[in-house]
């Protein structure tokens, strides 16, 4: 059957799409998935600041912080930032600080100047620091193992100021469980495997570190102060090179969190990414859009393309091409990444995410405001 000109752009459009997703595929994430993981981990070498900031996390600091004081190694100090918490927070953390002299609490009161969310309560946490090398997680984050600090520790090579961790959710019996796991495995591929090529772009603050000198070397937030997120991404996104950052996946070195438990919940946090993913820089953000702009139209494409019974075939074809290959690269980051239960499921969960992304960006157009807590 002869094909007219429009099918055939339509046809070339849906190629170049597939060629682009095929581009991030095979030549970003599946980097991630054959690097070779350094199993070992690195005797300690110098002091850790771990900062920790929480508003009304009773339940999560008595769960989860723990284990952070049972970490093996040598020398290092907790600092909790007590964010204006009134369940109970303040009574614990004092009676904790008596049973562990290298906790310190930063307390932040009501109506204190200049609160900006959670980038003031971190700020404060590092000014309080008396190590160079900091150590971020949240409240409702627990490590893989005693060796966490260890592993995310100063790396030898100098020039690295910056070091970008995994962390995963915990595992829950919902539907919403699934969907959050999947789509923070995503999130996570995508900012490990550019980090690894050479462009890194972001970061969680479950699970990073950097050097306190390059935090008031450029000035900490004050180029985002004015919105309540991007206390980790944005602040990687401005300060993160090729030459100054590197990444620590081995699972010694995961940091597991619990994730939010209802939709909405999950809603209003994707949407304070989505606001602070706004600021990244040009290339970043343009890169970031390509990705989820050619997956859109491939599958507007594809579908469109076989309802057309002369371009049925090609199109069918293009699309089983692409579930191949991502069937291919995936679930072996899945099982890396300690999500390998979900492997099974890849191209069901990879296209319901696709759709929950663009329903995410559609409604974050909508609704702008935002907060930490």
């Amino acid at each position: 059957m002869e094909l007219n000109l429009l099918e055939i752009s339509l046809l070339g459009a849906l190629t170049i799409c597939l060629l682009i997703q095929l581009y991030f595929s095979l030549f970003v994430h599946l980097k991630l998935a054959t690097v070779k993981v350094d199993q070992s981990i690195n005797q300690a070498q110098q002091p850790i600041s771990v900062i920790i900031c929480a508003r009304n996390e009773l339940n999560n600091l008595q769960t989860f912080l723990p284990s952070v004081f049972e970490q093996e190694y040598p020398d290092f100090e907790v600092i909790v930032v007590n964010d204006r918490s009134w369940d109970g927070t303040e009574d614990f953390l004092e009676s904790l600080e008596k049973q562990h002299s290298n906790l310190k609490v930063v307390a932040i009161a009501e109506g204190a100047k200049f609160i900006a969310g959670k980038k003031f309560a971190v700020t404060m946490g590092i000014k309080a620091a008396k190590h160079d090398w900091l150590v971020f997680t949240d409240a409702d984050c627990e490590p893989a193992s005693k060796l966490w600090l260890a592993g995310m520790q100063r790396p030898e090579n100098p020039e690295t100021k910056i070091l970008l961790g995994y962390s995963p959710y915990f595992k829950k019996r919902s539907l919403v469980n699934v969907l959050i796991r999947f789509e923070t495995f995503f999130t996570a591929v995508n900012y490990l495997s550019f980090a690894l090529k050479g462009m890194p772009y972001m970061g969680v603050g479950r699970n990073m570190a950097y050097e306190k000198a390059l935090f008031f070397k450029n000035k900490g937030f004050a180029a985002h102060m004015h919105i309540p997120s991007g206390d980790d991404d944005l602040f990687v996104n401005a300060n993160a090179s090729r030459s100054n950052t590197a990444i620590r996946f081995n699972k010694d070195t995961h940091v597991w969190s619990e994730p939010k438990e209802s939709f909405f919940a999950y809603l209003r946090q994707k949407k304070r990414h989505f606001g602070a993913g706004k600021l990244y820089k040009p290339k970043h953000k343009f890169i970031l859009s390509l990705q989820i702009i050619t997956q859109f139209l491939f599958y507007v494409l594809a579908i469109g393309l076989i309802c057309l019974p002369a371009t049925h075939f090609i199109a069918v074809g293009l699309l089983i091409l692409s579930i191949v290959v991502r069937s291919f690269v995936y679930p072996k980051l899945l099982k890396r990444l300690n999500y390998g239960e979900l492997r099974f499921w890849f191209p069901i969960l990879d296209l319901f995410l696709f759709v929950f992304l663009v329903f995410n960006a559609f409604l974050s157009i909508f609704v702008k405001k935002v907060q930490w807590k």
